[in-house]
């Protein structure tokens, strides 16, 4: 398995196989709605704000992540891991987790201090993710979901609380998306 951080010109292909997965997983509508974000995500967001980073098999893409840029009123750098998506039938195979953990050491090594991730506890948690609360890590917008904001410290250094307001790339200002 081969990874890469140049989607540019594979960027059709990596927003449709995040629409063919979560339609798979979680139904037509949700399938749309994530292809379209990534889609956007990858045409509109700035460079220094955005990060992708894909697993490629034989010719073939297997899996996909995005990092987006969030900012606080302090001075540490945190990106926002989301959304995530492997092949359909690819999964299982362990792609998701090698693709965070080589995102995770590339952000790190640009010395980025904090990533946080909105998703399941129990998978995100095997690659170091912990459950935050927004009084340390406030989100852009209202989360449906607190018991899967998420985050961990790339530096050694303790993970303390941000300074709110927070904000997001574009893509990701969308309350449904929260």
């Amino acid at each position: 398995m081969d990874f890469s951080s140049n989607f540019r010109p594979h960027a059709e292909t990596i927003a449709a196989m995040f629409k063919a997965t979560f339609t798979a997983s979680e139904g037509a509508e949700e399938g749309t709605l994530i292809g379209d974000l990534v889609r956007r995500l990858m045409a509109e967001t700035p460079p220094d704000a955005l990060r992708v980073f894909t697993a490629w098999d034989g010719g073939a893409l297997v899996g996909a992540i995005l990092f987006t840029r969030l900012v606080f009123d302090d001075t540490r750098t945190v990106f926002m891991l989301a959304p995530v998506a492997v092949a359909t039938d690819r999964q299982g195979e362990g792609i998701g987790l090698a693709l965070i953990t080589h995102g995770l050491d590339l952000l790190r090594s640009e010395g980025v201090d904090i990533a946080v991730t909105y998703g399941d506890p129990a998978f995100y948690g095997r690659v170091g993710f912990v459950p935050v609360t927004e009084a340390t890590i406030p989100a852009p917008h209202r989360l449906q979901h607190p018991e899967g904001w998420l985050g961990q410290s790339l530096q050694d250094a303790p993970l303390t609380p941000l300074e709110a307001p927070a904000s997001c790339v574009a893509g990701f200002d969308d309350p449904r998306l929260w």
